[in-house]
């Protein structure tokens, strides 16, 4: 998705905020259906079914049928394909939306004539019960956009992302393979020997940071100031995140223009962690080491990274990786010119680069 910044004046923030409540809305309504169900009752309704009942609740509640039916449709339509992903054991099951997060909505059904350029850096985007809405023309539009999804993060900031799917990227051809091996200190090691480090708060933002947290720990709850504060701290967050992305962005975007086969860690936390969950008392069922205290552990590990020893086992396990070619990259769609690789994609996590499909 090709996401623009929104510029939306105040009346028209209330509208946006408006669809956000009403997708929110319809959303949580659908949750709640599901998790009616038991083994032994019927299935629960439908995408069919639930857009029959919102219809009846339209024609019952005057304050949902002043929203936009296209935006409460495409929430179940989203509640929908999220089922489906969760029988499937892609994602988690879904779970009730919060008011401040997540906040979004889409658009289908877009028109040639719904998106307008008035400048070389502004343009304008028709949204249902809104009207025009100016946006940062900030790269060009792929055409063929058929839907757009609205949202909202936590920083207050408004975007619209267009729905199109990119061009594969061609394979360079040169036979190159790489193995990457993930990490903290380092964000993700190369069998080239190449250090890879993710971009993050820069000293005088982790300072100011730190003094917000500070002061919002000694804010009352409920007060105008612990708001004000949570808006500071969300604020830097997103800049970090809008860095770490980028970086993300710009680091499979290299690797997949310079190497034919990438091999990656298929790294699982939750499972390298689940067998040494417990306290010093009762300690794991498969945690057999010793307790070690916070203080040792990391003047273990300052021992190791003072001696090179852990940036020396990276790049040995990423050579690893590489001589074994564990999951090799594979042609997502082929061109007419010759085999072309599609983009790698990541979680972003918090060490940088996240899970590397291919």
């Amino acid at each position: 998705m090709s996401r623009f910044r929104l510029q939306p004046t105040a009346p028209q923030e209330v509208a946006l905020l408006e669809h956000c409540r009403h997708a929110r809305f319809v959303w949580n309504l659908a949750v709640e259906q599901s998790s009616y169900w038991r083994p032994g009752r019927g299935s629960t309704p439908g995408y069919s079914e639930q857009c029959r009942q919102l219809t009846e609740a339209r024609a019952e509640f005057g304050w949902l049928k002043a929203g936009s039916a296209v935006v409460q449709q495409q929430a179940l339509k989203d509640f929908a394909q999220a089922m489906t992903r969760f029988f499937d054991k892609i994602n988690g099951r879904p779970n009730y939306r919060k008011c401040g997060k997540s906040e979004g909505f889409r658009i289908v059904g877009v028109k040639p004539g719904d998106i307008h350029r008035l400048s070389r850096n502004v343009g304008r985007v028709k949204i249902p019960k809104v009207g025009w809405i100016r946006f940062r023309w900030s790269r060009a539009i792929p055409p063929g956009v058929k839907s757009y999804r609205v949202n909202r993060d936590r920083a207050g900031r408004w975007h619209v992302a267009f729905s199109a799917i990119p061009a594969p990227i061609p394979a360079p051809g040169t036979g190159e393979v790489v193995g990457v091996d993930r990490g903290v200190v380092v964000a993700a090691a190369l069998s080239t020997g190449e250090m890879l480090h993710a971009p993050m708060l820069r000293e005088h933002e982790k300072t100011r940071l730190l003094r917000l947290q500070r002061t919002l720990a000694r804010a009352a709850r409920g007060s105008r100031r612990r708001d004000t504060v949570k808006s500071a701290i969300a604020r830097l967050r997103a800049r970090e995140a809008d860095r770490r992305k980028d970086w993300v962005e710009k680091t499979s975007t290299s690797l997949a223009r310079r190497f034919d086969v990438i091999g990656v860690e298929d790294l699982k936390v939750a499972k390298m962690t689940r067998s040494a969950r417990g306290s010093i008392e009762t300690p794991g069922k498969t945690f057999d080491r010793s307790p070690v205290s916070t203080e040792e552990f990391w003047l273990q590990v300052g021992a190791c990274s003072s001696l090179g020893l852990s940036t020396r086992l990276q790049v040995g396990l990423s050579r690893s990786i590489r001589a074994s070619r564990h999951r090799p990259a594979t042609p997502a769609r082929a061109s007419p010119g010759g085999v072309a690789r599609a983009k790698p994609s990541y979680n972003a996590s918090p060490a940088g680069i996240g899970s590397m499909r291919t």
